[in-house]
């Protein structure tokens, strides 16, 4: 395990990073969310109420297969 550790701190120091990005993206996916009209809505399968409940939900909370 020791000889491991140099191996895995790398991943360590980039793990808060990524979480932050990848809080980004589902922030930013979220507002473009928001902003689709009813057409585009239509197009991805989903009314505007199920729109409007995903876009309000916290950064956060994001399934793990939306992990990048």
């Amino acid at each position: 395990m020791i000889r491991a550790l140099p191996l895995l701190l790398p991943r360590l120091h980039l793990a808060p990073l990524a979480a932050i990005l990848r809080w980004q993206a589902v922030a930013r996916q979220r507002r473009a969310l928001a902003r689709l009209d009813d057409a585009a809505l239509r197009d991805v399968g989903l009314s505007r109420e199920e729109a409007r409940q995903e876009a309000a939900r916290p950064f956060w909370d994001a399934p793990e297969n939306w992990r990048i």
